[in-house]
């Protein structure tokens, strides 16, 4: 029943972004922005929500979210508010793996991401705060934080690279949504640097990963 229920709220999720990108391809993207000023502070915390529960649920496609603030909150605010929701949500995740352990997180997130998770956690996270602050700043930043808790690393030695982590990696993302729907050129230029560095990252620490791999044949 956990799965059924899980499997709903993702299709729920999908369905909405589908939805919204569609309204903006038909409609243009102002009226809706006119409409999310209307919202006032609810568009932040709307967007803040639903990103939060796709790190706690780490199926759910999270960087969706960060392009959708950038289109509908503009820069600045579409940033402030992705890196608020990372730094409470990352930490959520990681303090439920710390106190509650594997158990409970395997009912939360299901086998498939508790593989993954588990396969992050046996890559010797501590005392290597740029491996971890790199793989923060991946995609799969959601199971590192799971990751980290369950492989027993302080809260201090986390707290550190997350917030380095969602730093660096948010504002690219964000920037892509904001240049992509509003026309600016400059911040599509500094949105496709920032995007081929974080490539860079991921290749140099998908590469880390895979030497104890090799070393241990």
């Amino acid at each position: 029943m956990p799965r059924f229920r899980r499997f709903l709220l993702i299709a729920a999720v999908i369905a909405g972004l589908a939805v919204l990108f569609h309204l903006i391809n038909v409609h243009g993207l102002e009226p809706i922005r006119a409409q999310v000023e209307r919202l006032g502070f609810w568009a932040p915390l709307g967007i803040l929500f639903l990103r939060g529960v796709s790190i706690i649920l780490p199926a759910l496609p999270s960087t969706a979210y960060s392009l959708l603030a950038g289109a509908l909150l503009g820069f600045q605010t579409g940033f402030i508010t992705i890196v608020v929701c990372d730094l409470i949500f990352c930490q959520a995740a990681f303090l439920l793996a710390s106190n509650y352990g594997r158990g409970p997180i395997q009912k939360l997130v299901g086998e498939g991401a508790m593989t993954t998770i588990e396969r992050f956690s046996k890559n010797q996270l501590e005392g290597n705060p740029f491996l971890l602050t790199g793989l923060l700043m991946t995609g799969l930043f959601d199971f590192v934080s799971y990751a980290a808790g369950l492989g027993g690393i302080p809260w201090r030695a986390f707290a550190l690279p997350l917030l380095v982590s969602v730093l660096l990696s948010s504002a690219p993302i964000v920037a892509l949504g904001a240049g992509i729907f509003s026309g600016g050129k400059l911040l599509l230029i500094g949105a496709v640097f920032g995007m081929f560095a974080l490539a860079i990252v991921a290749g140099v620490i998908q590469k880390r990963m895979r030497k104890p791999t090799g070393s241990d044949a």
